[in-house]
């Protein structure tokens, strides 16, 4: 069976969804008020840019004016760990991990050149924190500013206990903010239950456009603005909202947050990930089964880099990602990896495969087959290889 492109790295972005767009057209041609305009194109704006955060509050079981709108989850990462920082000028503690997407790593060694303590949690062969070593650096640093958690990881899917991190924090009395990026709506998340101060969330992971992201504030939780303007979003956020991309957010959201596409999903990933582990000195990296984001397939393949395997699908019109495409470009191998315990070459020789909605069964037993032709060509050729 011949296809056409076959589209494997969803936690980079995906395709937006055809109902998704049919609903934004309108806030570009008809309804393109500003939401701060005291007329009827302005009222019009508003009062879908209301309905929208509404929907979204919901799925995070967060109020209403606790939900403010962004243009990425990266700005809304550090909307949440900056802004916290201004405001709270006397705690110079942050507690991250070594398994973070570049926009939170790349911030808090920017704050530790500006006289800012951080430490970095280690994590175990799977990915998950060390909860104790959590809850010693709080009983050690009693300035500590926040934690930060990335919840479902960007490149290997280990989803973290909120439940439990919650708690922890709570008993420190220390602000916990989640980067829920790639996990939003596709795992639970009660803001409230789980006792999140902040939480990051974007659109165009989950079938919505790119360009819109939002920050979940609690009532607890004083920032001060990273953008300075006018009295948008609540005072905390001053631009003009980009209603088509929130309007897009939300329905996004509103499909996606369906147990019928994460039932789908889940199947072709359990699929796809027996498929490679029948491949000669073939390993997951990452858990198996609930702790793991149910459209996240990451394998390093014994011998060859995972950089050519991905070239070579490529030209067999398989898109696929060495990790994440922050750091597509870099050479170095994944920090995630490597935190993880895997050596220098293991790390190199990974592969991740982020499915969606839109593939099929079909497709990705292709992918399996071309996956095995591929990687006995290049151990064939490879000078480090050993059966």
């Amino acid at each position: 069976m011949r296809f056409s492109t076959i589209y494997l790295d969803n936690a980079a972005t995906t395709r937006i969804d055809d109902k998704v767009l049919k609903e934004m057209l309108p806030y570009y041609t008809k309804h393109y008020g500003n939401a701060s305009s005291l007329h009827s194109y302005g009222y019009d704006a508003k009062e879908a840019m209301d309905e929208s955060r509404e929907k979204i509050s919901k799925i995070l079981h967060s109020d209403f004016e606790d939900l403010i709108f962004t243009a990425s989850g990266s700005e809304a990462n550090n909307m949440a760990i900056k802004g916290l920082a201004f405001a709270e000028s006397n705690k110079k503690h942050i507690i991250t991990t070594k398994v973070e997407h570049k926009s939170i790593t790349n911030q808090t060694e920017w704050l530790e050149k500006q006289g800012y303590r951080a430490t970095y949690l280690d994590v175990d062969n799977h990915g998950f924190i060390n909860l104790e070593q959590l809850e010693k650096s709080l009983e050690k640093n009693k300035d500590t500013l926040l934690v930060s958690i990335i919840h479902g990881n960007n490149e290997v899917g280990t989803i973290q206990d909120l439940e439990k991190i919650g708690k922890i924090c709570k008993r420190y009395n220390v602000p916990f903010h989640i980067d829920a990026c790639q996990s939003f709506t596709k795992c639970p998340i009660d803001v409230k239950k789980m006792n999140i101060s902040l939480a990051s969330i974007n659109a165009h992971k989950i079938h919505g456009p790119k360009g819109v992201g939002a920050l979940y504030i609690s009532k607890q939780v004083k920032l001060i603005p990273l953008i300075h303007g006018g009295q948008q979003e609540f005072k905390k956020r001053a631009a003009t909202e980009n209603i088509p991309g929130i309007v897009g957010f939300a329905k996004a959201a509103e499909i996606n947050n369906s147990s019928k596409i994460s039932k789908q999903v889940t199947t072709l990933r359990d699929d796809l990930i027996k498929g490679l582990e029948n491949i000669a000195d073939s390993k997951l990296n990452g858990p198996k089964g609930d702790k793991r984001l149910y459209n996240n397939v990451n394998f390093s393949f014994k011998g060859i880099e995972g950089e050519a395997l991905g070239g070579y699908l490529d030209q067999k019109n398989i898109c696929t990602s060495t990790g994440s495409a922050c750091s597509s470009k870099s050479l170095e191998p994944s920090p995630v990896l490597r935190a993880m315990g895997l050596g220098y070459e293991d790390a190199n020789s990974s592969l991740r495969m982020s499915i969606s909605k839109y593939n099929t069964k079909e497709e990705l037993d292709y992918v399996i087959e071309t996956a095995e032709e591929v990687v006995k060509k290049l151990r064939k050729i490879s000078p480090i290889y050993k059966k």
